[in-house]
């Protein structure tokens, strides 16, 4: 598409340098009854720029300049016809102002105006006519110019800030997987150095080992977003909290997961419930472990719900680490409601609901 385009723009620029050699040659023939083979060189050299302004503004605006003051001067065109010349002129400033820096087009906008204007008689209503009109084409070549540079600069500031933004969810899914992993690590390894029988050691150390290998294949994939070439796993959603409240059973959490709905949700919203539900077990594991917890996600046309009930210590240092900031920010991305707190059976409970747009 973007080759069409430009196509479609060096098409209008030989239509314009055919229009404007038309016109010259016209000029020529009409008015001074010159030779073909004068003609021809003179009507090129004016309006040939015109169809390579694009390449080379600065060139194209200095030899189609040139040719109108030449062939003024040595009486190939008449002054009468300085209007298609003229455009000309235009055509290439134009480009010259939007391409270049202003230094440069400003000196190529003098140059002009006094080259132009001197061939015209240096009368002062020509020399005014031939400033406003060149003037007027630098200005809004100048003002597109400033305008394109706007543009680029507000797309880079997007792509700085969908980078920063990227850059803040890859930390706070690392913040959710190491939090969780190596809490269901510790409570393992705890186990092993208090218990007697080598059987519950060698069970806690295998559960360390699946828990570990689990954490360092999802960081893998995680990390893997920042590598044009890496082969992307699905984000998890619903459909891994099984296997979520698995690894909890393992650390001593007794889990009893119940969903209700279809499981098929926005991908952005099925990760926030997966990381909530992750994050709540989390804290039961290194808050209330030993104890069972009531994990209910219910899917509605309009909500994810989720609800994380257990029956360990209601009080909970709320104000320490970032797990209950991490949910509460999952939620408000969606404009959702987020509450924690003790529970009224005395336990510690999570609720949370994000709208499905």
């Amino acid at each position: 598409m973007v080759v069409i385009a430009r196509l479609h723009l060096y098409l209008v620029d030989a239509a314009a340098a055919l229009v404007i050699a038309v016109l010259v040659a016209y000029a020529m023939l009409e008015q001074r009854d010159q030779p073909w083979w004068l003609v021809l060189p003179s009507t090129a050299l004016v309006a040939l720029p015109v169809a390579v302004r694009r390449w080379w503004p600065v060139p194209a605006l200095a030899v189609t300049t040139a040719a109108t003051v030449a062939t003024v001067i040595g009486q190939v065109l008449p002054v009468q016809a300085l209007g298609a010349p003229v455009a000309a002129v235009c055509f290439a400033l134009y480009t010259v102002a939007v391409e270049r820096s202003r230094t440069w087009s400003l000196t190529g906008l003098v140059v002009a105006v006094v080259a132009v204007a001197g061939v015209g008689g240096g009368e002062p209503e020509n020399l005014l006519a031939v400033g406003a009109s060149l003037s007027a084409v630098w200005v809004i070549g100048y003002t597109t110019r400033l305008r394109r540079s706007f543009l680029a600069r507000e797309s880079d500031q997007r792509a700085e800030q969908a980078l920063a933004g990227e850059r803040l969810r890859i930390a706070r899914e690392l913040h959710d997987v190491v939090a969780h992993n190596l809490s269901l690590i510790a409570v393992q390894a705890a186990n092993a150095a208090h218990v007697r029988s080598p059987e519950h050691a060698y069970e806690a150390l295998e559960v360390i080992s699946s828990t570990s290998r689990a954490a360092l294949t999802e960081m893998r994939g995680l990390l893997g977003v920042l590598r044009s070439d890496a082969d992307l796993a699905p984000s998890p959603g619903l459909d891994g909290l099984a296997e979520l409240a698995d690894r909890a059973s393992l650390a001593g959490v007794r889990v009893s997961l119940d969903v209700r709905g279809d499981t098929a949700v926005p991908e952005g919203v099925g990760l926030s419930a997966y990381r909530i539900v992750q994050e709540a077990l989390t804290n039961v594991v290194k808050h209330a472990a030993p104890a069972a917890c009531t994990v209910l996600v219910e899917v509605t046309p309009s909500a994810v719900r989720v609800e994380v009930d257990d029956d360990g210590p209601g009080v909970r240092e709320l104000g320490a680490g970032h797990g209950l900031i991490g949910m509460r920010e999952r939620v408000a991305v969606y404009d959702g409601t987020f509450s924690a707190g003790p529970s009224a059976s005395g336990g510690f409970r999570v609720e949370a609901e994000l709208p499905i747009r």
